[in-house]
C-alpha cells in the first residue's frame, strides 16, 4: 500500500503542488528519501523517527521508501517534515489516514513531536485554496493562513499527536484567526527636519509618483534622516499589494507570529551586502533585499561603496519590477517593484565643494569617488538632488517644519489622480503610478504646450539626454502636474523635473 499526502515546493511566490509518497515493504530496516531532495530534507528522516517515537508510534524493522513526486522538481526545506510524517501514520494504518487527501500540509518536527513554524504558509494556503483543499500547518503559522480566505479549512496544530486526535475526533482544533500586527510604532516624522526645503520637495514628488531619487550632500546634512521619514507620506498598502508583500514576506521568512501589517516595507542593507543578498538566490534560492521592498523603500546609504556589480543587478528589476534568478535546473522569479531611494557623500572625504574646504587630491578625489557608480544604473534614477550642509540659522529657527501628515494628503491626491486615470486608460495592467508607465503612453499624457517641448527639446539637447531620461523626465513632471491638481503639463513643470535631472547629469559626466 502506498500512502499519498500533497505538500507544496516554492518556486519564487508559488507553491507547486508535490506528492509525498510512502511505502511501507518487507525488507532491511532502512529510510529512503527519493525525488531531489536537499540536505534538509533528507535530513528529515531522523526528525520523523523521533517525533513519531514521541508520540507513541514506533517505526517496524520495514523498509520505507518516500517519494516526493514530480521526481525531477528539487525540493528545499524543512517543510517537508510534517507530511513525511502523517503519510508514514497513514501507510502504517494509524489516524488520520484517508481524510488527509482533502489537505495541503507543511511543518516543521521537532524530536519531541511538536510542529515548528516555517516559511511560506500564505502562499501555501493560497496554492490549498486554488486546489479546493484544506490547509495543516504549525500552530503559530494559522493567523498567516487564515488571510487566505475566509473559508478555507486550516487545521493548526501544536503538535504531532494533536493532529492524530484531531481526525479521531477526542481532540478539536479550532480554526485560526486572520490578525493584523498590533499598533505599529509611530514613524519618524518630517516635521523634525529643520531646513533641506528642497529636499523635501523632492521626497514628496519622489512619494507621489513612486519615483526613485538619489541625495548627494556632506556627511551630517541629513539625507539619511530624510529617507526614514519617505515612508510617513507614502500612503498605505492597498489589500492586492498587501497580499503579495505578504507573501514575499512570507517565503522569506519575514512576518512575525503570522501577523500582516499594511505599512509598506522599508529595507536598507549595509554597503557590504551581496549579489544574492540584494536580489535573491544563494544556496537555497531566497527572495533578496529587492524583492522584501516589494510595493515599498529599498534605501542604500553610502552608495559608492557598494560592490558596482551589485548595484548594476539592480538596473534589472528596476525596469521590469521582477528579480530572475537561473540556475542550471530551474528558474525563479520574485516580484521586486520597489522605489529605490540612495545617498551618498560627493567624494571620500565627503567635503567636496564645501566653502573653505580644499582637498588635497583636487577634483579628482570627486571624480574617482563617483565614478563607481555606472552611467546606466545613474540614468533610471528619476530624480538626483544635492542635499547642502544645514546651516546653523536652520538649527536655531523656533518652531517645526510640516508635518509628515499635510505632505502624506497631497501625496493621497496624487496617488488618487493617477490610479483613476490608469484604471481608464490602462485598464487590466497593474500600472498604479507615474513612473510606471510606459514610454509611449507616458508621451501622451505628459503632452505640453509649444513653450513646454520647446524647453524640453533644448534641454535635452544641452543635458545630452537618452531616451530613457526624456521619459524619466516627462513621468517627474506629469507627477508635479498631478501634485499641483492640473490636467496638463506645463513649462515650470517640465522646468522643475528638468532642474532634479541636472545633479544627475554632473555625475554621469564623471562616470
Amino acid at each position: 500500500m502506498v500512502a499519498h499526502v500533497t505538500t507544496v515546493s516554492f518556486q519564487g511566490i508559488e507553491a507547486v503542488p508535490v506528492d509525498v509518497q510512502v511505502q511501507v515493504v518487507p525488507g532491511l530496516p532502512s529510510f529512503i528519501i527519493v525525488g531531489l531532495p536537499d540536505k534538509t530534507v533528507a535530513e528529515s528522516r531522523e526528525r520523523v523517527r523521533s517525533a513519531l517515537h514521541a508520540s507513541g508510534l514506533a517505526l517496524p524493522p520495514k523498509r520505507v521508501i518516500v517519494n516526493l513526486a514530480p521526481a525531477d522538481l528539487p525540493k528545499e526545506g524543512s517543510h517537508y517534515d510534517l507530511p513525511i510524517a502523517l503519510a508514514l501514520m497513514a501507510a502504517l494504518g494509524a489516524p488520520p489516514g484517508d481524510r488527509l487527501k482533502d489537505y495541503v500540509v507543511l511543518g516543521e518536527l521537532a524530536l519531541d513531536g511538536t510542529i515548528a513554524s516555517v516559511a511560506g504558509v500564505l502562499p501555501a494556503a493560497i496554492g490549498a485554496n486554488a486546489l479546493g483543499r484544506g490547509l495543516i500547518c504549525p500552530s503559530s503559522a494559522g493567523p498567516e493562513a487564515a488571510w487566505a480566505g475566509g473559508d478555507l479549512d486550516i487545521v493548526a496544530p501544536r503538535s504531532l499527536i494533536a493532529v492524530a486526535n484531531h481526525f479521531k475526533g477526542t481532540q478539536m482544533i479550532t480554526r485560526p484567526v486572520a490578525a493584523l500586527m498590533g499598533e505599529p510604532p509611530l514613524l519618524p516624522d518630517l516635521a523634525d527636519v529643520k531646513g533641506q526645503e528642497l529636499a523635501k520637495r523632492a521626497l514628496e514628488i519622489a512619494a507621489a509618483g513612486g519615483h526613485s531619487l538619489l541625495m548627494t550632500g556632506p556627511p551630517g546634512a541629513g539625507k539619511s534622516m530624510l529617507a526614514s521619514r519617505l515612508p510617513s507620506i507614502l500612503p498605505p498598502l492597498s489589500p492586492r499589494e498587501l497580499l503579495e508583500v505578504s507573501m514575499v514576506a512570507s517565503i522569506g521568512g519575514e512576518l512575525s507570529g503570522g501577523r500582516l501589517t499594511d505599512r509598506r516595507p522599508y529595507r536598507s542593507p549595509h554597503h557590504s551586502a551581496s549579489m544574492a543578498a540584494m536580489v535573491g538566490g544563494g544556496l537555497r534560492v531566497r527572495p533578496g533585499e529587492v524583492s522584501l521592498a516589494h510595493h515599498g523603500v529599498l534605501f542604500l546609504d553610502e552608495l559608492p561603496e557598494f560592490s558596482p556589480q551589485v548595484l548594476d543587478s539592480l538596473r534589472q528589476p528596476l525596469e521590469s519590477g521582477e528579480a530572475i534568478i537561473a540556475r542550471a535546473n530551474h528558474r525563479v522569479t520574485y516580484p521586486a517593484r520597489f522605489q529605490l531611494v540612495a545617498a551618498m557623500n560627493p567624494c571620500r572625504c565627503g567635503l567636496a565643494g564645501e566653502p573653505g574646504h580644499a582637498c588635497r587630491r583636487g577634483p579628482r578625489c570627486a571624480s574617482d569617488y563617483q565614478e563607481r557608480l555606472s552611467g546606466p544604473f545613474l540614468d533610471r534614477i528619476d530624480l538626483r538632488i544635492e542635499v547642502p550642509a544645514v546651516t546653523a540659522s536652520d538649527l536655531i529657527q523656533p518652531g517645526r517644519s510640516e508635518a509628515s501628515a499635510a505632505v502624506a494628503a497631497r501625496v493621497a491626491r496624487a496617488r488618487e489622480i493617477q490610479a483613476e486615470r490608469y484604471a481608464e486608460l490602462a485598464a487590466g495592467t497593474i500600472i498604479d503610478t507615474n513612473a510606471r508607465c510606459p514610454s509611449a503612453l507616458m508621451e501622451e499624457i505628459a503632452e505640453t504646450d509649444a513653450g513646454g517641448r520647446a524647453l524640453l527639446g533644448e534641454a535635452a539637447e544641452r543635458m545630452k539626454l537618452s531616451a530613457r531620461g526624456y521619459h524619466r523626465v516627462l513621468k517627474v513632471a506629469r507627477t508635479i502636474a498631478d501634485l499641483d491638481g492640473s490636467q496638463t503639463v506645463g513649462r515650470m513643470h517640465l522646468a522643475e523635473a528638468l532642474a532634479y535631472r541636472s545633479t544627475g547629469e554632473r555625475l554621469l559626466a564623471a562616470a
